[in-house]
């Protein structure tokens, strides 16, 4: 170990705690800084098994370079010669930090105020004080309204990103007029409040049987993933027109208009089913959203077909003496017709 005399000229800031010289504290200084820093050396004062323990302030700067301090630590045969490796280390640190948060010259917000007026304040949302973020509105060529959120910087273009902005939602428009067509013309289940983002749609077919739809956004128009829920005795004719009918999609004509031909049946929409006797409420909890979730569990009797929460049937199953289980499967009887009725764990219960 090198001497204390030495120590002390490149770090003079930086203290022993006790007699034995295990224990360093004090400051490290770059750029007329200083840092709080501890270094805690192992009984063999071997520095490869030193522990170091940074203030926050120091832990930021060295955000990225930990790798770099460790390797220093592990090559570096004393604490002076590490000190010294640190000091340089924290200088290359703190000058690219200052070069990353450089503030633009005048120039860039002159023409970032052009960009705007070029592109009309009317786009412009919200933008902070700092001209640091800025949150404009877009219509595509359907006349819908979007939002994008920048984070601005003198490299970027306004103009032409705003350019891109409205190009990719051209690229989209057909998968948001799919998107809407099954919105208006079904009684969406789910999602209840759907974003555009959203690809899925839970959508009723009938009484207690639904399908849910997987649209690919760059294909709207091709046949998208179909996963049906409810009696097999009801679902199971659907899937046999499915796959038998495959050959009937038409790209040229709407998603909807596909489905129908191809399933051989009129999706009601939530005015029409809303007239009649269609449930989709819980047997057990008589609600029809819980927690999120719809009943998605259907008896298969073709008599009785009756709806549950996948939590709620789990739970009366789960309290009935003649269930039993079988893995993450529970055994039981219909609440209502006293049928076989099972259903799996929800990853909830595991």
């Amino acid at each position: 170990m090198a001497g204390s005399g030495a120590l002390l000229r490149q770090c003079p800031l930086l203290l022993p705690q006790n007699r034995e010289g295990s224990v360093y504290e004090g400051f490290v200084t770059a750029q007329d800084r200083d840092f709080h820093i501890r270094i805690l050396l192992p009984s063999d004062f071997q520095l490869k098994n030193a522990r170091i323990q940074c203030s926050w302030h120091l832990k930021r700067v060295l955000h990225g370079y930990h790798q770099i301090v460790k390797q220093r630590l592990q090559h570096c045969s004393d604490l002076v010669t590490f000190m010294v490796e640190l000091k340089t280390i924290l200088e290359a640190a703190l000058k690219n930090a200052q070069e990353l948060h450089v503030p633009p010259p005048p120039e860039y917000y002159s023409s970032l105020v052009r960009d705007i007026e070029t592109l009309g304040w009317d786009k412009v949302v919200y933008i902070d004080t700092g001209l640091n973020t800025i949150k404009l509105k877009g219509e595509d060529s359907c006349g819908r309204q979007h939002l994008i959120t920048l984070k601005l910087n003198a490299k970027s273009s306004l103009i032409d990103i705003y350019s891109q902005f409205l190009a990719a939602l051209e690229s989209l428009k057909e998968f948001w007029n799919a998107m809407d067509e099954i919105d208006k013309m079904t009684w969406v289940l789910e999602p209840e409040n759907p974003t555009r983002s959203a690809t899925m749609r839970r959508i009723a077919i009938g009484n207690n049987v639904s399908v849910n739809l997987e649209v690919d956004p760059r294909h709207p128009t091709t046949l998208p993933e179909c996963y049906f829920l409810g009696a097999d005795h009801a679902v199971n004719p659907l899937r046999t027109k499915l796959n038998n009918n495959m050959h009937l999609w038409d790209p040229d004509i709407t998603l909807i208009q596909n489905l129908k031909d191809v399933l051989e049946t009129d999706f009601p929409s939530r005015a029409m089913l809303e007239k009649t006797d269609f449930t989709m409420d819980c047997g057990i909890c008589y609600a029809y959203r819980l927690d999120g979730a719809l009943p998605d569990q259907v008896c298969s009797d073709s008599r009785c077909g009756q709806p549950f929460h996948q939590a709620c049937l789990f739970e009366w199953l789960q309290g009935l003496p003649s269930s039993r289980q079988s893995f993450n499967v529970i055994f039981g009887e219909c609440p209502y017709c006293n049928k076989p009725i099972s259903v799996k764990m929800s990853m909830k219960k595991l």
